[in-house]
C-alpha cells in the first residue's frame, strides 16, 4: 500500500478551537441572562447595526423592489428544485402500523417540529442559496413557525436577495441579527417568544460553535464548519476543471480545506500548477480567502490504487465529495463516507451550493462518517406508539414481568402482574424465573 502526501495541510479543523470555545460560552451566558438587551448589544458592537431586529412586511415588500427580475427567476429556480427534492425525501418515510403478534400493534408517527431556527450567512458573501436550503426544507417538513435570521451588511440591512428568499421560502418571522448573538435569539426564543427545537445552517466557527454548545437544550442539524471539498480524480481527469472546482471553495474562507485524492502524479502535477494563477484571478476578497485556505488547509494525497483512495476518501468523510474518474459506477458503490457526492465532471459542488436541488448544509469535520446533510427528516420527530388487546397482555405482561424481576425492576415486574390478576383472575402464571440467572 502507498498513501503519500503530495502536499500536507499546515492547519487543521482544530486551530484555534480553544478560543473560539471560551468566546461563544462567555456570549451564550451573557445573552441568556440578558436577553434581548444584549442581543442588541451586541448587533451595534458586531454587526455595526441599530435598527429593527425583526424585519416588517414593509421592509421586505422594499426589499423585493430591489432585486432584479432575472435574479427572482433565478431565485425561484432553485426554490422549486430544492422543495422538490425535501418533498421527495419528506415522502420517502411514511407512518406505519404493523402487528407484531396477535392482538399486539406497534407504529410509527412522523410529527414537524413546532419552531425551526434558520440561520443565513450573510457577511463575507450574500449566501441566497442558504435561506432556501434551510428555510423550504423546513416549511416542506411542515414545521409550523420558522425563524429565519442573517447578518445586516450595511445601513439597509439584511441582504435584499437573502431578504425575498427567506420569504419566498416561508420564514414566518426574519431577524436581522448575525453570529452567536443570532443563534442565541433563536434559541431563547429572544424576539419571538418561539424557541427553536431546531437550530439549522451553515456559519463561521463562532456560529458552529454556537450551535454545538446548544445542542441538547434544542436540537441541531450537524457541526456545520467551514466548508469542505474533496476531489477524487485520475490520469483522465481534466486539471482545468479539478483546479477550478478546487479554488471555487476554497474562496469560501480561509480556513476551507480543499482535498485532491488522485491515483496519478501528473495530474497533481498539473492541478499544482494552476492554482496560483485561478487564485490570483479572484476579486480581491475572494483571493485572500482562497490564497490563505489552499496555503494552510490544502492537501493533495496520492494513492497507487483506487481501493486506497476510497480508504483515504473515507477517512477524511469530505462535506463535498467529487468523483471525476473511470467507471463512476465502481466508486458509487464502494465510497462510504461524504456529505454529498457529485459523479462525473458535468456535477460539481458550484452547481448543489446554489440550485440544482440537493442540499448543500451538510457535514463537515469528519460527520460524514456519521451523519448526512440537512433534510425533510431532520425536521420530522419520528415517534412510535403501541396498542394491544387484552388477550394480547396474556404473553406480553408475563415476559415482560419476568424480565424486569430478572433486571430487579419489581415495581414494572407488578404493573404486569395486576394487569394479569384483573384480565384473567381464573388463571395461573408463572410470573418469576425459576432459576436465578
Amino acid at each position: 500500500m502507498a498513501i503519500s502526501y503530495y502536499k500536507k495541510a499546515e492547519m487543521n479543523a482544530s486551530t484555534g478551537y480553544d478560543q473560539t470555545q471560551e468566546i461563544v460560552s462567555r456570549m451564550l451566558a451573557e445573552l441568556e441572562v440578558e436577553g434581548e438587551a444584549k442581543a442588541k448589544e451586541y448587533c451595534r458592537t458586531l454587526d455595526g447595526w441599530e435598527g429593527d431586529v425583526v424585519v416588517s412586511r414593509e421592509q421586505i415588500e422594499a426589499a423585493k423592489a430591489k432585486v432584479p427580475e432575472q435574479l427572482k427567476q433565478d431565485i425561484h429556480f432553485a426554490y422549486e428544485r430544492v422543495s422538490r427534492f425535501a418533498a421527495a425525501q419528506r415522502d420517502s418515510i411514511q407512518g406505519f402500523e404493523t402487528e407484531l403478534s396477535p392482538g399486539l400493534f406497534a407504529g410509527q408517527k412522523l410529527i414537524p417540529m413546532e419552531t425551526a431556527g434558520c440561520y443565513v450567512p450573510g457577511g463575507r458573501y450574500a449566501h441566497i442559496a442558504s435561506a432556501i436550503m434551510s428555510v423550504a426544507t423546513a416549511k416542506v417538513a411542515g414545521v409550523k413557525h420558522v425563524v429565519a435570521c442573517s447578518v445586516p451588511r450595511d445601513e439597509q440591512g439584511i441582504h435584499p436577495a437573502i431578504l425575498y428568499a427567506m420569504d419566498l421560502a416561508g420564514a414566518d418571522t426574519i431577524l436581522q441579527m448575525g453570529g452567536v448573538q443570532g443563534i442565541a435569539s433563536m434559541a431563547f426564543g429572544l424576539f419571538t417568544g418561539k424557541p427553536a427545537d431546531i437550530l439549522v445552517g451553515p456559519g463561521n466557527r463562532f456560529v458552529a460553535e454556537a450551535k454545538r454548545q446548544l445542542f441538547g437544550r434544542c436540537g441541531i442539524d450537524m457541526f456545520a464548519g467551514p466548508t469542505e471539498i474533496g476531489i477524487i480524480a485520475d490520469h483522465g481527469a481534466d486539471p482545468d476543471i479539478v483546479a477550478a472546482d478546487l479554488v471555487g471553495q476554497a474562496e469560501h474562507g480561509p480556513d476551507s480545506p480543499a482535498w485532491l485524492f488522485t491515483t496519478s502524479r501528473e495530474l497533481a502535477d498539473a492541478v499544482t500548477e494552476r492554482m496560483p494563477g485561478l487564485i490570483a484571478a479572484l476579486p480581491e476578497t475572494q483571493r485572500k480567502a482562497a490564497d490563505a485556505a489552499w496555503r494552510d488547509y490544502g492537501e493533495i494525497i496520492l494513492c497507487d490504487t483506487r481501493e486506497e483512495v476510497v480508504e483515504v476518501s473515507d477517512r477524511y468523510a469530505s462535506e463535498h465529495l467529487e468523483v471525476q474518474a473511470e467507471d463512476l459506477g465502481w466508486w458509487m458503490e464502494h465510497l462510504g463516507s461524504y456529505g454529498s457526492l457529485f459523479v462525473g465532471e458535468e456535477a460539481t459542488v458550484a452547481f448543489g451550493d446554489k440550485c440544482s436541488g440537493t442540499n448543500h448544509i451538510l457535514p463537515t469535520k469528519g460527520a460524514a462518517r456519521y451523519t448526512g446533510g440537512l433534510c425533510a427528516q431532520k425536521f420530522l420527530k419520528i415517534v412510535t406508539y403501541q396498542r394491544q388487546s387484552r388477550e394480547a397482555t396474556r404473553s406480553v405482561a408475563a415476559a415482560a414481568a419476568r424480565l424486569s424481576r430478572c433486571e430487579g425492576m419489581e415495581g414494572h415486574a407488578r404493573t404486569g402482574d395486576v394487569r394479569l390478576a384483573k384480565y384473567y383472575p381464573d388463571e395461573a402464571f408463572d410470573l418469576v424465573i425459576a432459576e436465578e440467572v
